[in-house]
C-alpha cells in the first residue's frame, strides 16, 4: 500500500508534465533543511518499502511499518515541504523521484543517510 502511495505521487508527476523546473530539480536549490527533508522522507520512504517487501535492508533500522511511521513520515515532510517551499505536489513529486533513483541506485547512500533520516523521524514524534 504504501508503495502505491509513492507510485501515485510519480506517476502523478509524470502525468501531470508541469513546466520545465530549472536545473537543479533534485532539490540542490532548496535551503539545506529542506534538502534534508526532501531526501530523508524519500529514503524512509524507501526503507519502508524494502521492509515490506522483504527486500535487502539494514537489520538495525526499527520498524517503519510499525503504526505506518514511515508512510506517516513521507506524508507529512511532503505536506511541509509544499507548505513551505510553495512547490506544487507535481514539481515536489519530481524533486523526490530524483532523490528516490539516486538513492534506489545506491545501497550505500541508502546506508550512509539512514542514521540521520531516522533521528529526524524519532524527533518528529514518530
Amino acid at each position: 500500500m504504501f508503495s502505491h502511495f509513492l507510485a501515485s505521487a510519480l506517476v502523478l508527476s509524470a502525468a501531470a508534465q508541469p513546466a520545465p523546473l530549472a536545473s537543479g530539480a533534485t532539490g540542490a536549490d532548496l535551503p539545506i533543511e529542506q534538502q534534508t527533508a526532501l531526501r530523508c522522507a524519500t529514503a524512509i520512504a524507501i526503507a519502508t518499502e524494502r521492509q515490506r517487501t522483504g527486500t535487502a535492508g539494514n537489520e538495525d533500522w526499527p520498524d517503519l511499518l510499525e503504526n505506518q511511521r514511515g508512510r506517516e513520515f513521507f506524508v507529512r515532510s511532503f505536506a511541509r515541504l509544499i507548505d513551505d517551499t510553495g512547490l506544487s505536489r507535481e514539481e515536489l513529486a519530481l524533486r523526490g523521484r530524483a532523490e528516490a533513483e539516486a538513492l534506489a541506485a545506491d545501497n550505500a547512500m541508502l546506508d550512509a543517510v539512514m542514521p540521520p533520516c531516522l533521528l529526524m523521524m524519532r524527533a518528529s514524534g514518530l
